[in-house]
């Protein structure tokens, strides 16, 4: 079974000359609109998950630099 969230409708401004080409092209504006804000909305998740476990990584690396990592005897690389 597909489940598709449900949509909300959205006001939005579009320069005037490029909705008109984008018309005339037949470029579905919902369509192209979603599938670009998830790819933002990913990259702001993304950017904004490293800044908060910046630390967190930081040290995971030094732990590893001072330590090694558990599982170095085992390498086949």
């Amino acid at each position: 079974m597909n489940y598709s969230p449900p949509k909300k409708p959205t006001n939005l401004s579009v320069s005037e000359p490029l909705l008109h080409e984008a018309k005339a092209l037949k470029i579905n504006l919902s369509a192209t609109f979603e599938a670009a804000l998830e790819v933002e909305v990913r990259k702001q998740k993304q950017l904004r998950w490293q800044q908060e476990n910046q630390e967190a990584v930081r040290e995971a690396n030094a732990f590893a630099e001072r330590n090694g990592l558990f599982a170095t005897k085992y390498r086949v690389f």
